[in-house]
């Protein structure tokens, strides 16, 4: 694998990105809290042939940069753009996963000419009362602890907690969560941006991806799909919240023909 390992200067900070490179359509693609850039690989790999993958690590994360603030989910959609218009990406195709989703959701709902089209990989669309359930969980102290761990204790804790994920996938995991420093977990302070009027404005193909047990629920995507013509659903079988991870070949069968069917 020769992917490109870089950095641009972005809002003031630097975010470090991978990008499997060559003359082709871009696709960028967005991790969840407590991921990397580099959890994307298995995905990547598939769709490299065919496609410019770019992958960046949300500040925070990674190797991109800690500031004292900015982790709202502006911040971080003005983040992509900025990644965006600095590799001169023309009109990418961009997928982003749970916190990921929300912010590629919140810049089509600015930029959607930017855009090619949007997929969303079960996006942090969450109530105002669920967002306050979430910021009140122990999420953040769950972290807190991971952070204290070996790797070799936190791959043993994750295969047993995920069994059926493959071994790369949790090393790439384990990796991605002892490189998110705790300011990334900023972004559970309420208020979120209203999924609703996001839904409502972004002019972009696009295409939302569920699992089984999923933060969007059925019903909700069928809301979603009657605000937005222009979305359509897919549902995976065998998947949770970690669609990226639990399904990764059929989740890129999905981003690639997606991607192919788009003007």
């Amino acid at each position: 694998m020769s992917w490109q390992s870089a950095d641009v200067d972005t809002n003031g900070i630097r975010v470090h990105y991978l990008r499997t490179g060559g003359n082709k359509p871009p696709i960028v693609l967005l991790h969840g809290l407590g991921g990397g850039g580099a959890v994307w690989t298995p995905i990547a790999r598939a769709l490299e042939s065919e496609f410019d993958v770019v992958m960046p690590d949300a500040r925070g994360h990674g190797r991109s940069s800690t500031p004292l603030h900015g982790y709202r989910y502006d911040d971080l959609a003005a983040d992509t753009e900025s990644l965006i218009r600095a590799l001169r990406l023309a009109r990418p195709v961009v997928v982003g996963h749970s916190m990921g989703g929300m912010t590629a959701a919140t810049l089509a709902s600015r930029r959607s000419a930017y855009l090619r089209g949007l997929v969303l990989v079960d996006p942090t669309f969450l109530t105002p009362e669920r967002q306050r359930e979430v910021r009140d969980s122990d999420a953040a102290d769950q972290h807190r602890k991971a952070l204290g761990l070996t790797k070799e204790a936190l791959v043993a804790e994750r295969t047993g907690r995920h069994p059926h994920r493959s071994a790369e996938i949790i090393d790439l995991l384990a990796d991605a969560v002892l490189a998110t420093r705790m300011a990334a977990w900023d972004v559970l302070t309420p208020p979120t941006p209203d999924y609703r009027n996001i839904a409502s404005v972004f002019d972009v193909p696009s295409l939302l991806v569920i699992g089984d047990t999923p933060v969007v629920t059925p019903e909700v995507a069928n809301e979603l799909r009657r605000i937005n013509s222009r979305l359509r659903v897919e549902q995976i079988a065998n998947a949770g919240h970690g669609v990226p991870y639990d399904q990764p070949d059929r989740l890129a069968e999905l981003i690639a023909a997606f991607a192919r069917s788009l003007p």
